[in-house]
């Protein structure tokens, strides 16, 4: 057994003084004669107290290209509603391709169709100029919507850089979504432009989409155009009639670099909608902006994961999560992004080691659950891949535990920089995350990021050491929503971040800090659920569950197990005479798979006689999810305030049933289930 805490890793004198974040010390000590170098914690204290400077500095030492030069870098410290760099014209995807030379790689990507190949940047600049000649050439402007439903594929890289080129403002969902799910995302923003794919593979089974893109393109009458992708068959017919053809367009003569202009747009222009769901009405579509962005994820990308000229990035992820996005966001340091499209242990468990060592993988992405899996099949990469080139482990999406820290140790490498990380959607990036300067504690995630003023707060808005709490950030970032698509008035951002705590960004996790910074968090303190590192909000499966014959009403909540699992539980109230059977649990299960996806799909599904509800009528998730976990029902709820009382005792207990093993019971089927 390891102990939370326990040190696993020192990087040496040589790893400190090569890291980007020494680099940009230097800068900063020749520049303003103030010496962080090798203090990670000075240099934080500082971003923090000095924001304006820290950002202003970092727009110098990244190179950002404007038409015009900003007028202030910020206009005021309150929140929400900061401008940043107001004055300036960038574009974002000008800034992913303007490092490096022709030759260097801008991709290697694998798929369970395809081989491992490589894209240069000299051939993602060409492929990105043809493909934004046609999109303006289709009569697609600045402000344009424009919509992804394809794998994570080269080709779905570079539709959505000549979208950003043109200054369109794009938005992804991943090919194993179901109609409505996509339908809840897109039809909120109008879209004018579909890129669609025939289908995606996934384990060794094609998933054929096309009566999919059918009905999609069905439901979004804003849209004009059609980009089709036959990708599990060159010879997919496009259902839609006068789709155009991706490979026609990346084929497409290339005005060459002269020629091409980007679209550099506003401080304020969009740059992607993402989205997070929220557990009453539709997806919330998140807005980010090219220079709130291309600000932030340079600093997390080049300082947080010191990424470079001759680094390749991998993270585990789909079209439809924001870690795709970051990960092709490491070209704009002049590092690769790695592509991988299909299961992660298909045909073998140990398929992501051996991508990691043929694409030479400098830093690898995955989540704990991923880790779980390579356990259970006793996979020890160190003994059948060279992994030299591999310097450092991302995980994210979920809490990891001690022991995952200690599975990269044992059995991938003894000098490994394992980093952990937490933020997200919302922000496009993280709160607390790595850095390579720092020392590695099992568990811990090294530090709060540079520029954010990270807090753990108790209930009553005072920070706490040691203690848990939740994560708070007190000053503006970049990168923290432009707003919500259609929120015009920002009373539905403001109710998502800053109702609990007016005027400052409220996350929705528990975190405890320790004395030296050192981070721990511990789930979520709302509603959402997290299944295996995506976010899921509990209306999209309220919305599926409750239209199924014979449900009267649902709730549905997610528990962080002690191993860095989870376990997402289904409470369903049926209608009258109708029982909890093998067909009704199997119509719901696929109800979920068809219009969600396979991550809807709960681990369990148990019948309740009520579900709780509060006095104004909202579902209790987060009493019930707190209860489940381990609290005191006194803790958890306040029975004055809820409209059926009697409706919270069956959860508790269920929860006390764990004495007798019957708790345990559950967990370990639903496990059993879920692998």
């Amino acid at each position: 057994m390891i102990s939370e805490g326990e040190l696993l890793w020192a990087p040496s004198a040589e790893r400190v003084e090569s890291a980007n974040i020494t680099v940009f010390s230097k800068w900063l000590q020749k520049k303003r004669g103030l010496n962080f170098v090798g203090d990670y914690e000075a240099l934080r204290q500082w971003s923090v107290a000095h924001y304006e400077d820290f950002w202003a500095d970092c727009w110098e030492f990244f190179g950002i290209v404007s038409d015009t030069p900003y007028e202030r870098v910020i206009d005021r410290p309150a929140m929400p509603g900061a401008k940043w760099f107001e004055g300036s014209r960038v574009n974002f995807a000008e800034h992913m391709l303007h490092r490096g030379s022709d030759d260097d790689i801008a991709f290697a990507h694998l798929s369970e169709t395809r081989p491992l190949a490589y894209m240069t940047r000299g051939e993602l600049r060409r492929a990105v100029r043809a493909v934004a000649s046609e999109l303006r050439r289709l009569g697609i402007v600045p402000g344009d919507r424009v919509v992804l439903y394809m794998p994570n594929i080269v080709e779905t890289a570079v539709a959505f850089m000549a979208s950003v080129a043109v200054g369109a403002i794009c938005s992804s969902a991943p090919p194993e979504f179901g109609v409505q799910t996509v339908l809840d995302r897109f039809s909120q923003i109008a879209p004018k432009l579909l890129f669609a794919a025939d289908g995606y593979c996934f384990g060794g089974k094609h998933f054929d989409r096309r009566e999919e893109v059918q009905k999609l393109v069905a439901g979004l009458p804003t849209l004009e155009h059609v980009v089709w992708m036959p990708y599990l068959d060159e010879q997919a017919v496009c259902p839609v009639a006068g789709a155009v053809l991706l490979p026609d367009m990346l084929k497409a003569a290339d005005p060459g670099k002269d020629a091409f202009a980007f679209e550099r747009v506003a401080y304020d222009h969009p740059l992607w909608i993402v989205y997070s769901s929220g557990t009453t009405g539709l997806p919330k579509p998140i807005v980010h902006s090219h220079v709130g962005a291309l600000l932030e994820l340079s600093v997390t990308i080049g300082f947080h994961c010191n990424m470079g000229p001759g680094k390749r990035m991998f993270f585990y992820t789909t079209t439809g999560w924001v870690m795709w996005n970051l990960v092709l966001s490491a070209l704009l340091t002049g590092a690769s992004s790695v592509l991988f499209d299909g299961h992660p242990a298909a045909p073998a468990p140990d398929r992501l080691w051996q991508l990691a060592e043929e694409a030479g993988v400098t830093m690898f992405g995955a989540s704990p659950t991923f880790v779980q899996l390579m356990e259970k099949a006793g996979i020890k990469p160190r003994a059948s891949y060279n992994l030299e080139k591999l310097e450092s482990v991302l995980l994210g999406g979920s809490p990891a535990t001690p022991e995952t820290f200690a599975w990269f140790y044992r059995d991938v490498k003894e000098d490994l920089w394992v980093t952990s990380q937490s933020g997200g959607t919302d922000i496009a990036s993280g709160f607390v995350g790595a850095s390579p300067t720092l020392p590695v504690y099992a568990g811990e995630i090294q530090c709060r990021m540079l520029a954010r003023d990270v807090q753990a707060w108790s209930d009553d808005g005072k920070p706490v050491i040691n203690e848990v709490g939740e994560l708070v950030c007190v000053n503006p970032i970049p990168s923290m929503p432009i707003g919500f698509w259609n929120d015009t008035a920002g009373e539905r951002y403001r109710e998502s971040y800053f109702d609990y705590f007016p005027g400052y960004w409220r996350h929705g996790d528990f975190i405890k800090i320790n004395e030296r910074g050192g981070c721990y968090i511990y789930g979520r303190s709302d509603s959402t659920l997290n299944r295996y590192g995506v976010r899921i909000g509990t209306a999209e499966i309220y919305r599926t569950v409750e239209r199924v014959e014979g449900v009267a009403d649902s709730l549905i909540v997610c528990c962080e197990l002690p191993d860095g699992g989870f376990f997402m539980p289904l409470f369903v109230k049926l209608k009258e005479n109708v029982p909890l059977d093998a067909a009704l649990i199997a119509r719901i299960n696929s109800a979920l798979r068809e219009h969600c996806s396979p991550r809807h799909v709960p681990d369990a599904i148990l019948e309740v006689a009520a579900v709780p509800y509060t006095l104004t009528g909202k579902k209790m998730e987060v009493p019930v999810r707190k209860i489940l976990m381990g609290w005191s029902p006194e803790k958890a709820a306040n029975r004055d305030a809820m409209a059926n009382p009697a409706a919270l005792d069956f959860f508790i207990r269920f929860a006390a049933e764990g004495k007798d093993d019957r708790w345990q019971e559950v967990l370990r089927k639903a496990r059993a289930a879920a692998a």
